[in-house]
This record gives C-alpha cells, sequence and structure tokens, in this order.
C-alpha cells in the first residue's frame, strides 16, 4: 500500500471558511459598532468598574486601524462615552489595546522626553496555530481546521492552570483571535502592575519549547526539573490529548517524511536506522502503533544503556515538545506591546473576537465564533439581544462582574523554575 504525506482530514473538518469577508465594510463596521458592539461593558472592563472615569480608562492607549491600513496610534478618552461616539465614526476594521500610561497618551507629542511612559498593562498571552506548522499536518500557514484546533484547547488548559496555580491570578479572559489563536488577558492587579523583566520572567517560566526549524530535539529536562509541579501538571492535561491529536488526527508517523522528523530526535543513530527500516517495510501501519513500537524499542535500549544518552526522558520529552503551548513571547514581555481587542471583526475572516469561558476550552468551536454579515442579518430579522453575539456578551458581562475596583493583591512573585 502507497502511503502519501496529504493531510488528513475529515469531510465535516474543513479549513476556516472565509466567507464573511465580503460583508466587511466601513458601513458594516459602523452598523456593527452603533448596535452590536458591548461598549458599556469593554468600558467597565478597562475603568475596572469605577464609578467615574479613571486613570487606568483615561491614559489608556487605543490604536485604531481604517481605510485599510491607516495606522492611528496613541488614541485616548476622557470616558466610555467619548470612546463610544469615535470608534462610531471611524469605524474601524481593528482596535488595538495598549497600556496604561503617565498621562493621557493624546497629549504624548506635547511631553517631555521621559514624562510619557507605560506604566500598567494587563498580562496578555498570544497562542497562534502557525507556531505549530512543524507540527500540524492537516493544515498551514493562516488555516485551521477542528483537527489542528485542539492544540488550542491543550494549550489553554496548560495556561490557566499554571496562571491559577502557580501564580495565584484569577481573573484571566480567555478571548478567540477570530482566525486562528487565542489570547489571554490576566487583568489582576498585581499583574497589570507587572514590569518588563517580571512579564518576561512570567513568559521565561512558561515556555518550555525551544530551538529552530534546525534543531530536533527542542525539550531536554533534566530529573529535577521534570519533577517540578508545572511539569508534572501539564503532562498530566498532554497526557489526555497526546494521542488524539498527534496520533489519530494529526498522524505524525504515518509517512517517512513525517517519522524521519520524530526520529532525528533519538539520541541513538542505531535505533533511528533500524526503526526506519522496520516502518519502510510496513508505512501502512497507523501512527498509534508506530509510536508505540518506538517507545518500547527505547525503553529497551534505556534499560541497557541508562539515562545518560537521554533516552530514558524522549517520550515525555517528545510529548511536550509536540504537544506544549508554544507562546509569542514578544507580546507578553513588552508592557507597551499592543493587542487587538476583544469584539473585534477579524478582517481575514468576519469573524468576531469572542470571549471563551474557562469552563469552555473544550466545547469552543471557532466555526460557530459569528460572523459580521452573520450578525448583520440576525439584527434586521430580531433584536441585539437574539443574535448570536448575545451568548459571548454575556460571558464577557459575567467575566467584568468579578473585577474588583480596588486593590486585589500583593505584588507579584514570580515562583522558580530554574530551565
Amino acid at each position: 500500500m502507497m502511503v502519501t504525506d496529504e493531510p488528513k482530514m475529515d469531510v465535516d473538518e474543513v479549513p476556516m471558511a472565509v466567507d464573511g469577508i465580503e460583508d466587511i465594510s466601513t458601513e458594516t463596521l459602523a452598523q456593527y459598532y452603533q448596535r452590536l458592539f458591548p461598549f458599556s461593558v469593554f468600558y467597565q472592563w478597562l475603568n475596572y468598574k469605577a464609578p467615574a472615569p479613571t486613570s487606568l480608562f483615561t491614559h489608556r492607549e487605543f490604536s485604531f486601524t481604517i481605510n485599510d491600513g491607516i495606522y492611528l496610534r496613541y488614541q485616548s478618552f476622557k470616558d466610555g462615552d467619548e470612546l463610544h461616539r469615535e470608534v462610531q465614526r471611524l469605524a474601524p476594521s481593528k482596535i488595538d489595546i495598549g497600556a496604561v500610561f503617565t498621562a493621557q497618551p493624546r497629549n504624548a507629542k506635547s511631553l517631555q522626553p521621559g514624562a510619557f511612559r507605560p506604566v500598567a498593562k494587563e498580562l496578555v498571552f498570544d497562542v497562534d496555530m502557525t507556531d505549530y506548522d512543524d507540527v500540524r499536518t492537516c493544515c498551514q500557514g493562516g488555516s485551521i481546521c477542528k483537527l489542528c484546533w485542539r492544540f488550542m484547547i491543550v494549550a489553554m488548559h496548560v495556561v490557566d492552570r499554571a496562571l491559577r496555580e502557580d501564580f495565584g491570578f484569577e481573573k484571566l479572559m480567555w478571548v478567540y483571535s477570530g482566525r486562528r489563536g487565542v489570547h489571554c488577558w490576566v487583568c489582576d492587579e498585581r499583574a497589570r502592575a507587572l514590569d518588563d523583566a517580571g512579564r518576561k520572567a512570567v513568559a521565561k517560566y512558561l515556555s518550555m519549547v525551544r530551538g529552530g526549524a534546525e534543531q530536533s530535539r527542542k525539550v531536554n529536562l533534566s530529573q529535577r526539573q521534570a519533577a517540578h509541579p508545572h511539569v508534572t501538571r501539564s503532562m498530566n492535561i498532554i497526557e489526555e490529548y497526546f494521542e488524539d491529536i498527534l496520533l489519530v488526527d494529526q498522524e505524525i508517523l504515518l509517512t517517512q517524511e513525517r517519522w524521519t522528523k520524530i526520529l532525528a530526535a533519538l539520541p541513538d543513530e542505531e535505533l533511528r536506522k533500524s526503526l526506519d527500516a522496520q516502518w519502510s517495510k510496513h508505512p501502512d501501519r497507523s501512527s498509534v502503533e508506530k509510536w508505540s513500537e518506538m517507545i518500547d524499542a527505547v525503553d529497551r535500549r534505556a534499560s541497557k544503556r541508562g539515562a545518560k544518552f537521554g533516552l530514558a526522558s524522549f517520550e515525555r520529552d517528545m510529548m511536550l515538545q509536540l504537544t506544549y503551548p508554544r507562546l509569542d513571547e514578544n507580546v507578553t514581555t513588552h508592557l507597551n506591546h499592543l493587542l487587538k481587542s476583544p469584539f473585534c471583526v477579524h478582517p481575514k475572516t468576519g469573524r468576531v473576537c469572542t470571549p471563551i469561558a474557562s469552563d469552555c476550552f473544550d466545547s469552543f468551536d471557532p466555526f460557530q465564533a459569528p460572523t459580521l454579515g452573520q450578525l448583520l442579518r440576525e439584527l434586521n430579522s430580531g433584536s441585539s439581544d437574539s443574535t448570536s453575539l448575545a451568548e459571548y456578551v454575556n460571558t464577557f458581562s459575567s467575566f467584568v462582574d468579578t473585577l474588583l475596583p480596588v486593590q486585589d493583591a500583593k505584588p507579584s512573585q514570580v515562583p522558580s523554575l530554574e530551565f
């Protein structure tokens, strides 16, 4: 049987559709902002429920993209109503949220050098599917399907648990990016107060897969590192999903081209050649069978040669390498880095960037996130409360209800994980 390296995809699992793009225009965006965007709750979020506007809102940078690429940075507003009016007037194709500064960003050009600097922002994380292109076989680039979306499910579980259990953060909001990834906004006061060094330390703590495309083995933990609670917890989560995602859905050992990438990480040339020859004779065997054969062979060799050759930890390290979250560290580490706002309409898909409830990671379906055209058609036959956006606004409102307008924690302490 000839096995080719064609992407595996069920008939009901197709790449992310872009049928909502034709509905995006200045006019339709203006209708969306006028009738659907949840400005009231949005203002409560960024003003942290204070009864009157505070510097948390008035000194916050907003950035608007208008007219196919004109980029307006350092926009700021005295209150939520002013923001609402300006967004309706401009109908931006994208809204980005930046840091809280020492002064109102719109006055930045008139200030003395050094007087205008960022002082606070939510701790944010960005997981993008393109960073899994060396692992996923169903899609590449900007495309996603239900098969590879499961990488995002694992990422949300792992990062959410670490932020809550290792750092003690409580106010976490996950948001679908509208196309191929997810964002996390950590809104605890001590998270917002972290400087660049603190943010970098958190990002480093949560980063485990290191190395470029030329490096075969990108996770190589010592016995002490592997015993860290974050690693053992992450492995417990990954073990629940690994076989279904990597071996069944992605079939990472289906063809010689694919299994060669995995075998390259084996620190034993004789074993690599033996497995390659074995699988070349029986290429039609499933990835589940090949993985089992590989691990059995590794275990036998490790029992003879000991752990010093990296064989004893091979299975664990490869499972982490293939499945552990891949964060865009630049988004997290810089206080003044902009991030796309929740409830934007993604220009490549027409889908709204919708919040994801923390108890809905597994059930959230990016293909069900409403498109701009869909919402406007629903508006024509009902009210804003009856559109597909209503459930996501409720999720957002429920999250904002948990926020406190007062100090909610002591200064952040970053746990130690000496990778």
